[in-house]
Parts: C-alpha cells; structure tokens; sequence
C-alpha cells in the first residue's frame, strides 16, 4: 500500500490598513489597523479559535492514539512573529505537536514572498531567516522545503539543493505530469540528489475544497470512503502526497460540515489497512527512489486552476507593484534602518499581489473571498501609498547617514 504523506500550509500575512494619500510622511505603522477585515490580531484570534486550536488539539489526540500517525506543518515566518505577539496558545499548541516527534516543521521563505522571481538573494536570506526561526522555537532544522504557494521549476530545485535541502514540494498538475502519476518521487532536470514530491490535487481537493458542498455526487465525504480511495492507489503508486491549506479545518470548511470529525477519524480508518503507513516528506525522500526525471522549466503552483503564476501577476497593478518594491532592494539593504528593512520585506509577502487580482473578483470567487479589501484597486492604492511613504523614509535615512564619516577617515 502507498505512504500517506500529509502537509499543511499555515500562513496569515500582516495585512496593510487602509493607507491614504495623505498618511504619507505621517505614518509609518503600515499593519497596525484596528479596521475589520485588515486588523490582524482580530483576524489570528478569529482564526485560531475557528481552526488552529481545535485542528491542533484534534491532531495532538489522533498522535498520541497512533504512533504510526504523522504530518507535516509549514508555518511562515510572519505567522509565528504573529503567534509570539498575540498568539502564544496557538505557538504552544504547536509545539506540543512538534514534540510528538511524529510531525515534521519544512522550510520556506521567512515572509512567505516572491522573492525568487526577482532576487535570489534575497530569497536564500528569507530561507535562512525562517530556518533559524523555526530552530529557535521549535528546536528542529527543516530537511524538506516548500516554496510560496508551491511555486515551483527545475531553477528553484537547483537552488534548493545547493542550499542543503533534500527534497521540495511541488503541484502534481496535469499539464506538467501528462500521463505520469503524481503519486511517485521524481528527480528535478538538472539537479544531482534533491527529490521532488508532488501533490495529488483530486484527493486533496476532494478535502479543501469538495467536503462541505451538498452539489458534490460523492457527498457526504467520510474517513471510511476516503481510506478506501487512498487504498485504490496501491499497485499504482507508493506516495499519496495529500497537501493543502491548513485554514482547511474549521475556517474554510465550518465545524458544522463535520470536517473535524473526519480529521479525527481519518488516520484510524487509513491505519486499519495493515499494509498502510503515514510518512513526513523527509521520510519519503529517504524511503523511495525517482522513478523519473521530470522536467518543468516554466513557474507552477497550487492557485487557481490555471496552477501557474496569475494569482500573482496578471494585471499591470500586480506587475507594477512587484517591479516597485524590488526595484527598492539596493537602496533597503544600505540605508542600515532595520525598521525600514522589516517592513520592505513585509511588504513582499505574496498575499498583498493576490489581493489585486482581478480575475473573476466579480464573480466572487476564491480572490475576492480573501480579500480584506473592497476591491483589487483598493489593495492596489494602499500598497502604493506605503511604498510612496517608504521611499521618503529612505531619503531621510540617508541624509541621516551621509555625514556619519569614520573619524579616521577625517584625520587621515
């Protein structure tokens, strides 16, 4: 029978307030909003009560139940600052998890961004950045990582295992897979030893996104018909890679859709299979082979059903936003400001691109779901502003600067 490899992504951005024309070289506190659907404590709490301490607490009782049982988490680097600040149940929650020794921390960028698109350098010092995070709180050094939303090509591969990592998470998408099968490893073009884990979509949509619709044919979904989908895969596959958002349990799919109680269920009814196991990404880079090399060139994810990079950067706002903040990079890293320096990187996190999306927003799909504004212009503007804002702080931290000559240098 086929590993069970499950992963969950959990992320909550800082989130920009509402930031007008004329807040420009007056404030400088971008994610401080105390505004509904941008004030980002309100949120973390709305949040963990609806799924993170319930999830977790859910998942700490199927481990201690199952030795057997295991997971994986990816905890951005912006979400456990926001943990740490006004969260310190949800952190302690997760360690407990942790110390199991059956749950498995991966890396990615520390503000879960863009930053390989546009600079690798800045991506390797996000990567190291959240690496240390998660071996100061969690005492553990990630092996396996993940890239922003599953962004992912045979470049980024490369670079990874430069970095020392031994495998890295992609989307199983059909237009890359063809006739392949996402439930085996592969070996990224180009790289030596890396190994590369494919999500199956079908099955973990069938979670995130089908469990709770009444219009699904195989609705209701239950541990037991589950298990025997994932069951179904043996002889034709030896990985089951079930990846999704953790805000699955509880915010995206409500408590009274039952999906709780089939969280709970689920590793019983997979685990009653004698020949069934569940393994941590690292455990299946080290438990199997490639069965082939796979050669993906161009940018894909796990967002939308194009799974490429639209989410993100198919709009002029989008482009131009992307361009504007990047474009700021040489000047952030010599203007020995750290505050300046935390809030550029911030402002890198991937969520505020996708919320100037603008396809199908009026339709009001998944994009205008997650939006904390009223539209992707609004998102637009703000972002804009803070960048206006930002580049005068930088003029003024450089004239602060620019007359500090070493005293040697004035008596030489």
């Amino acid at each position: 029978m086929p590993s069970v490899c499950f992963y969950f992504q959990v992320h909550q951005p800082m989130r920009i307030k509402r930031y007008r024309i004329f807040d420009i070289g007056r404030d400088k506190e971008y994610f401080s909003s105390t505004e509904g659907k941008t004030d980002n404590k309100a949120i973390m709490r709305k949040v963990a009560s609806k799924c993170y301490l319930p999830a977790n607490s859910v998942l700490l009782d199927a481990l201690n139940r199952h030795p057997e049982f295991k997971i994986s988490f990816s905890l951005s680097g912006v979400f456990l600052e926001q943990l740490e600040d006004y969260g310190q149940d949800v952190l302690d929650s997760f360690q407990k998890l942790v110390g199991t020794g059956q749950v498995e921390l991966l890396s990615e960028t520390y503000y879960h961004s863009l930053s390989f698109l546009y600079s690798q350098d800045e991506f390797r010092k996000q990567v190291l950045k959240h690496r240390e995070l998660i071996e100061k709180l969690f005492g553990v050094t990630p092996k396996v990582f993940r890239n922003t939303e599953l962004i992912y090509s045979n470049e980024i591969a490369r670079v990874i295992e430069d970095m020392g990592f031994l495998g890295i998470l992609a989307e199983g998408a059909d237009h890359i897979l063809d006739w392949r099968s996402p439930n085996f490893i592969y070996k990224p073009k180009g790289t030596k030893n890396i190994k590369l884990l494919l999500k199956n979509y079908k099955l973990s949509d069938d979670i995130a996104f089908r469990f709770g619709s009444r219009d699904w044919s195989e609705y209701p979904l239950t541990a037991d018909k589950f298990s025997q989908w994932v069951g179904a895969v043996n002889g034709a596959g030896e990985t089951v890679n079930l990846f999704m958002d953790y805000e699955t349990f509880g915010e995206h799919q409500w408590e009274d859709t039952g999906i709780f109680k089939f969280l709970a269920a689920l590793p019983r009814e997979i685990l009653k299979h004698k020949d069934n196991r569940f393994h941590t990404p690292s455990e299946v880079v080290s438990r199997y082979n490639p069965v082939a090399e796979l050669d993906i060139p161009h940018y894909t994810s796990w967002a939308d059903i194009e799974r490429d990079l639209s989410a993100w950067r198919s709009n002029a706002m989008q482009e131009d936003a992307l361009k504007s903040i990047y474009d700021l990079e040489t000047k952030v890293e010599n203007c020995q400001d750290e505050s300046i320096i935390e809030d550029w990187r911030r402002l890198q996190t991937s969520d505020h691109f996708y919320y100037m999306c603008t396809k199908w927003f009026a339709d009001g799909d998944v994009h205008k779901y997650f939006n904390p504004y009223e539209s992707p212009y609004d998102a637009f503007i703000s972002f804009m502003n803070v960048l206006k804002d930002m580049k005068v702080r930088l003029v003024e931290s450089e004239k602060k600067h620019e007359h500090k000559v070493p005293i040697k240098k004035v008596f030489a």
